[in-house]
Parts: C-alpha cells; sequence; structure tokens
C-alpha cells in the first residue's frame, strides 16, 4: 500500500534536514599512529625502570556514571577530567591486571604493524590460564582502547557478533563477499568487521531494532519484512554487542532514515533501547562512533498496555530490581531531556507491572505483525 508510509517518509525529510550540525563520526586512527601510542606508554614505563622506580599504568575508571556527561546530538560521552586507576606492577592488589595489560598491548602491536587481525576469543584461547576468562581480555581490551584514545576497530581486535539483520539490504564486505539480507524466512549475522562494509544497497523506508531474539524471529516467522517492504530489521539479541551497535550506525550513516526501537516495556528494555540511542558508560569514550540519537520508541509503550487492554494475566508485577533499575534511569540527563519518554517510564513506576511484547499475542495471535506494529508505523506512534 503506497500511503503506509507517508508520515515515515515525513520523519525521514525532517531528520535529513536536522543532519550535520553536530554529527561527527569518530575518525579511524592510523596504523602507523596506533603503534606510535603503543610505544609510548612503553617507552614511560622503560624510562621509569631505568630511574629505579616501579613502573605504573593509568587507566580511566569507566564504572561510573559520574564520568559521563550528555550531549544531546552524541549521547553519553566521557568527561574530560576523569579519574584514573593506577595499575602498579608492585602492588600485589594489581599487578597481575598491570602484567595482562602489557601482554594484550604487545599483541595488539604485533597485529597492528603486520596489518592482520585477531578475534578477541582467538586472543583468550591461546593462553586461557593466563587471562582466566573472557571477560578480563574484554574489560583490559577496553582499557587499552580508552587509555590509547583509539577506537577498538583501530587496534585490529574484533569480536564475533551476536546479532542478525534481515531485509532490504545488500553490501559486501572486507574481503569482496556479497551479502544478500532480503531473505524473508532467514537472517543474516551481522559482520564481526563492520568498518569495512561497502558499496551498501537499499531502498528500506526504516530500520526496526528489535530487543530480543525471539521477537526477531517472530517477525521472521510472520514475514513482516515482506508485509511492511522495504525495511530492515536488526536484534542485538538483548544488550546489544559492539558490531550490532556498529551496524546500526554504518545503516543509519549511510541511508539516513528512520530508526525505531520494539522493546519490552520493562526498565531493561528502556536501557537496552537506550544503549542503541545514547550509549553506555562504560564506551562512552567511543560514543560518537557508537550511538544513534535519531533512534525513536516505537513500542512497547507502558502507555499501549492500557490503550490495547492487554489482560491483566500477561503483566508482571515490579521487583525490587526492576524498581532499582527504573530509578537508575529517572537520574539520568538523557531521561529528563525526553518529556515523552518521563511520561511513559512515570506510567509503568505508577502501575508498578511491565510487559513483554510477547503480551500482544494474547489479544490475537498475529497482532503484533499485522495490527500492532503496522498501525505505529502509518499513525506515527512513536516517541
Amino acid at each position: 500500500m503506497a500511503d503506509q508510509f507517508i508520515v515515515v517518509d515525513k520523519l525521514r525529510d525532517t531528520l535529513r534536514e536536522s543532519l550535520g550540525k553536530d554529527d561527527k563520526r569518530q575518525e579511524d586512527i592510523s596504523r602507523p599512529d596506533v603503534l606510535t601510542r603503543i610505544e609510548s606508554v612503553i617507552q614511560t614505563i622503560v624510562i621509569s625502570v631505568s630511574e629505579g622506580e616501579a613502573p605504573v599504568l593509568r587507566v580511566m575508571n569507566r564504572s561510573t556514571w559520574d564520568n559521563v556527561r550528555f550531549h544531546e546530538s552524541v549521547g553519553s560521552v566521557q568527561k574530560a577530567d576523569v579519574p584514573v586507576r593506577t595499575l602498579r606492577c608492585d602492588c600485589p592488589s594489581s599487578a597481575t591486571r598491570f602484567a595482562l595489560t602489557l601482554k594484550l598491548l604487545s599483541v595488539i602491536y604485533k597485529l597492528v604493524q603486520s596489518d592482520s587481525y585477531a578475534t578477541k576469543r582467538d586472543i583468550y584461547y591461546n593462553d586461557p590460564q593466563l587471562f582466566g576468562s573472557q571477560t578480563t581480555l574484554d574489560s583490559i581490551l577496553d582499557d587499552i582502547s580508552c587509555m590509547l584514545k583509539v577506537p577498538r576497530r583501530s587496534l585490529h581486535v574484533c569480536a564475533t557478533s551476536k546479532g542478525f539483520i534481515s531485509g532490504d539490504l545488500c553490501y559486501l564486505e572486507d574481503d569482496g563477499t556479497k551479502v544478500d539480507c532480503s531473505s524473508s524466512s532467514t537472517a543474516v549475522p551481522v559482520s564481526s568487521n563492520v568498518n569495512g562494509i561497502r558499496n551498501i544497497v537499499s531502498a528500506a523506508k526504516f530500520i526496526l531494532i528489535v530487543e530480543k531474539d525471539a521477537t526477531f524471529q517472530r517477525l521472521l516467522d510472520d514475514a513482516f519484512c515482506t508485509r511492511l517492504s522495504p525495511c530492515i530489521i536488526i536484534t542485538g539479541k538483548g544488550v546489544p554487542d559492539v558490531n550490532s551497535r556498529l551496524m546500526v550506525r554504518k545503516l543509519w550513516d549511510t541511508l539516513n532514515i528512520p530508526v525505531f526501537a520494539l522493546v519490552d516495556a520493562d526498565p531493561y528494555g528502556i536501557e537496552i533501547m537506550c544503549i542503541y540511542k545514547y550509549g553506555s558508560r562504560s564506551l562512552a569514550f567511543e560514543a560518537h562512533s557508537l550511538t544513534v540519537p535519531s533512534v525513536l520508541w516505537l513500542g512497547l509503550l507502558p502507555s499501549d498496555i492500557q490503550r490495547y487492554r492487554v489482560p491483566e494475566e500477561t503483566l508482571i508485577p515490579f521487583s525490587q530490581a526492576d524498581e532499582s533499575k527504573i530509578n537508575s534511569l529517572r537520574s539520568r540527563d538523557y531521561i529528563s531531556c525526553q518529556p515523552a519518554w518521563e511520561r511513559e517510564i512515570e506510567t509503568m513506576q505508577r502501575l508498578k507491572q511491565k510487559a513483554e511484547i510477547q503480551c500482544l499475542a494474547s489479544i490475537a495471535p498475529h497482532f503484533l505483525t499485522r495490527v500492532y506494529l503496522p498501525n505505529k508505523l502509518r499513525y506515527g506512534g512513536w516517541i
């Protein structure tokens, strides 16, 4: 139906008119520059040792919202005066972290120098006893990226993607492989080297971020991308990995079309949507490359629960963890600058109930794909 995207097209035109004001993507750092920054860190350590001092590494504290500020056109960015943590080689509590950081710096230096790539998983399984856990390696890698002020993609360390994408989209991978995402029944894994993607071709009217894999699969099963063609749907399968976030940002930069989010009407669904839109606390230093501040909340809105008379038995009472999370969300600057979002969150907190997207199936089996989403897109039911 030709008129189903009239409101979406108007939104696209409005978004394109506002482009270019403060929308600066973080530039890649050249290989020689990355090598120079690593050499500078090592040189400082060598000088300390030659002077008879215990060498130290200084890494930024990425664990608190106090070190993050809100920038309207970018999202959650790291403050300039972030406190640092000192890793000392002569201190029992930090000596191991100090040694592991140097080890990973050595691995990164060799990768960048040889212009080769490795996955985080490859590095970990080269010596699993050394790092102890994949989580430890991941955290140290982020510390190094932040310390060197270098985007993770420029360190030549990739992450295996957990996200999937489907819809009106074709592109070439870095190695020349052609990827076609247009199958109506199956999805394509998000690339593990999003930065290397080129020749993106799409006539999509919008991008739909889907919080959960189960909902994403439901959209595929109901041929959503065919019914509302042309469009693109993508999921990070819960809290999104960096590649899923990079992919959404890449598509936004290339296509400049509306990006909507479909998440559960609960505090954790809202936070996941905010990660795509405004970024995360731990990766605030990479916000320019990862955030898409134009993301709009399509559903499930807390107000939709009453509007569509969702059966009471499908709703879930708030837990103490939900209450803590929603209070944390309301304290963040990026929520207070969105009055419509604040009202929805207040509604949820007042009702002390949450709802998963699947609850719409209690109204009718195909209500989500054949009524709810088409009407939202036709009549502008986003905030």
